[in-house]
């Protein structure tokens, strides 16, 4: 049985990485995590043997939350509506959350193989949404998964270095407009793109 201050410290530790993740993206080191959290570079070890597996520790909540949003859309909203608005949801978790937005655009942690390892397939649901917008003639067909997560990648990028806090919406709204088929409007939902996430 694990002792109550041994899981006392795994809790700061995984508390401070969360923190340290969110508002300094996942170049923060482990020494430092440690540092802030009041304990050893041992004591963190111990509990989470890479920086892989303590990041693991903090995605996997948040894959399974994004998948249950994926979920949600594809059944309340019309195939191009449930697209963008969770391609929005995508950009603001990301800009929420410099950590995870890392993990988004492969920069230091592969995410596709920590979602792959909660049960939760996060872009195979993204993927799924994309595929259904495009049977529905809403985004071009000429458009594949890895486009559109470029495109986030980009939307992420101008949010980190952007002072205006419109930038990100303004970015959503330009990625809509560009991704409809030439020659159509391609709506099939409404154009808001404001999301829960950016009211977490």
């Amino acid at each position: 049985m694990v002792r109550a201050d041994a899981q006392r410290n795994r809790a700061k530790v995984l508390e401070t990485a969360i923190e340290a993740f969110a508002a300094e993206g996942l170049a923060v080191p482990v020494h430092e995590i440690a540092r802030r959290a009041g304990v050893g570079t041992g004591t963190v070890s111990r509990h989470f043997p890479t920086k892989e597996s303590l990041f693991q520790a903090i995605v996997s909540a948040r894959v399974e939350r994004l998948v249950s949003e994926a979920r949600a859309l594809a059944t309340d909203r019309a195939p191009a509506d449930a697209f963008f608005a969770f391609f929005a949801v995508m950009a603001a978790e990301g800009a929420l959350d410099r950590g995870l937005a890392d993990a988004l655009v492969g920069a230091g942690f592969d995410i596709d193989a920590a979602a792959d390892a909660t049960g939760y397939d996060l872009n195979g649901h993204f993927d799924r949404l994309l595929r259904a917008a495009q049977e529905a003639g809403a985004v071009r067909p000429d458009v594949d998964f890895a486009d559109v997560k470029a495109l986030l990648a980009g939307c992420l990028a101008r949010e980190r270095d952007a002072a205006d806090p419109a930038a990100r919406e303004r970015l959503v709204a330009v990625v809509r407009a560009g991704l409809h088929p030439p020659g159509g409007p391609g709506e099939g939902g409404s154009a808001t793109t404001t999301t829960g996430a950016e009211n977490r």
